[in-house]
């Protein structure tokens, strides 16, 4: 039975930019928006200009999301560590006890409530946290996690390739298993990617863990290959190497843009999502400069850059306008998402997926 999302979310980004957090030294006992928890036994570094960020953000959008940070810090010298959702999680896991990351940029909610629960995250509001809508931020005053953006299942298809076998292009996850897609597709493996995991986790709250189980492997008879990227099934499909792919709406629009015969499909059941999220790592010494980042990272300018990669945005709006590529308001087509259970369940979920299903995995 398809669950429909029912909480207002958001579509496009225009509300004004708010400055980032700055002060003296001291130590983190403020509650209030630019300051991190009253539990914080951290001291706050004010000198340090060097700031270390783990980010699963795509390669190709990063450098236009830091323009307005770098024009408004030029003096602080960034390390940016990107990778796959699954790498960069497991890397801030593996670094508990010696934290090497200030903080995380754009990676699941999923993954950070997971470090949260380990806790790793070092609560903070940042500055303009206010306007960010209930469903895309930690529960918790303040903070522990605050969302960016949020990102969906979507399939895209090549419809030229389509065409020459005489297939229909597939509308829904039920058309996915029928026998004549056999081999045609590609998906992200969920215990690498982000998307994979939303999208696994998608079909077992849609219908519940048997009833999912059942249909990943039947799906998993048409699958041709799991790839440990969320976007490479698009760019498959693009090429016509694999003519469907289980990706994300906002690469198979891209994938148009560059002039490839694809048509992006969100499937009728609904759509698994998830929200890229920004976290503060805990450490023995905060610095200001993640807290200045953090900041920036939800004003009005990072906004107005996610919204050119990310239909559904966090922050509230009262604009309506249909996002382009899409042909129906994009907040419908998301099913209803427990993010704490996905969370929760995310270790025993990719436990059993890879007994069942790795065999088709790429090699790393």
């Amino acid at each position: 039975m398809r669950k429909k999302l029912t909480k207002s979310l958001v579509v496009v980004a225009t509300l004004v930019s708010l400055l980032s957090a700055c002060g003296k030294p001291a130590t983190m006992n403020e509650a209030t928006p630019g300051t991190a928890s009253p539990a914080g036994t951290g001291s706050l570094d004010t000198a340090s200009k060097e700031l270390t960020v783990y980010t699963a953000l795509e390669d190709d959008a990063i450098k236009n999301y830091l323009a307005s940070y770098k024009k408004k810090y030029p003096d602080v010298k960034m390390n940016i560590v990107r990778d796959s959702t699954g790498v960069i999680t497991a890397k801030l896991l593996a670094e508990k006890e010696n934290p090497q990351a200030d903080v995380v940029w754009g990676l699941a909610a999923t993954s950070l409530l997971v470090l949260d629960q380990n806790n790793q995250l070092e609560p903070y509001a940042p500055q303009g946290v206010d306007r960010i809508l209930p469903d895309f931020k930690d529960k918790n005053v303040p903070a522990h996690w605050v969302g960016i953006d949020a990102w969906e299942t979507a399939f895209i298809v090549n419809k030229r390739e389509m065409e020459k076998r005489k297939l229909p292009i597939p509308e829904s996850y039920a058309d996915l298993i029928k026998p004549e897609y056999k081999g045609l597709i590609t998906m992200p493996n969920p215990s690498s990617s982000g998307t994979g995991f939303l999208t696994v986790s998608g079909f077992i709250q849609l219908d519940g863990k048997d009833k999912a189980w059942d249909y990943m492997s039947k799906l998993h008879d048409n699958i041709a290959m799991y790839v440990h990227s969320g976007s490479k099934p698009a760019k498959l499909a693009g090429t016509g190497e694999y003519p469907i792919g289980i990706s994300f709406g906002y690469r198979g629009l891209q994938e148009q843009k560059k002039g490839s015969p694809v048509e992006v499909v969100f499937p009728k059941e609904g759509s698994g999502w998830d929200v890229e999220a920004n976290a503060l790592i805990k450490k023995k010494s905060i610095k200001q400069v993640s807290q200045q980042f953090l900041d920036w990272a939800i004003t009005d300018e990072a906004m107005q850059e996610y919204n050119k990669n990310f239909a559904i945005l966090a922050i509230k709006t009262d604009a309506s306008k249909l996002p382009e590529g899409y042909k129906v308001d994009p907040i419908k087509q998301l099913i209803k998402n427990d993010l704490n259970e996905a969370a929760k369940n995310r270790e025993s979920i990719l436990t059993e997926w890879d007994k069942r299903y790795n065999t088709k995995s790429e090699p790393k």
